[in-house]
């Protein structure tokens, strides 16, 4: 068995950020949702977030990006209202292979 994928599948670089809530996230980030959720969806239409969403007990946000380095996803992630306003108080990135079909 090869560790190289079959000729259609690529594997992707990309970044993936976890954004940690606060305590009290659950009601305090209500009157910035609107904000947020039109953030995520203008950087998805842009390219730049791949994939978004919350583990619903709202202890995290899992936000695939594309980037350069570490530095990179971070900054996207950090323009976001939830970090400004601190319903996210902890911003993590680890690199991820997001595989794919090629084309």
């Amino acid at each position: 068995m090869s560790d190289q994928p079959a000729n259609d599948i690529v594997i992707e670089p990309v970044w993936l950020v976890e954004a940690t809530y606060a305590p009290d996230a659950a009601e305090a980030r209500v009157p910035f949702r609107p904000e947020h959720l039109a953030g995520i969806e203008a950087r998805k239409a842009a390219g730049v977030i791949i994939e978004a969403g919350a583990f619903m007990d709202v202890s995290a946000t899992i936000i695939i990006v594309r980037a350069a380095d570490e530095a990179e996803a971070i900054a996207i992630v950090s323009d976001d209202v939830y970090l400004r306003n601190g319903i996210w108080v902890e911003l993590r990135a680890r690199r991820f292979g997001r595989v794919s079909r090629a084309g």
